[in-house]
């Protein structure tokens, strides 16, 4: 096959395959549940963070 066939056809799959894996991710909501799954460690992390609060 020619490469002025093969690099457009490459492409079109690349790119295929990313929106069908983005088109997935945001279909099932999988970032806010990993997010949900992540929270409670950067929670833990940003309580312990000296606040300097002043008024």
């Amino acid at each position: 096959m020619p490469k002025v066939v093969k690099i457009p056809l490459l492409l079109l799959g690349s790119l295929a395959a990313l929106f069908v894996v983005t088109f997935t991710v945001y279909f099932l909501n999988l970032d806010m549940k990993l997010l949900s799954k992540i929270e409670p460690f950067f929670l833990k992390h940003y309580d312990k963070m000296p606040r300097k609060n002043y008024v």
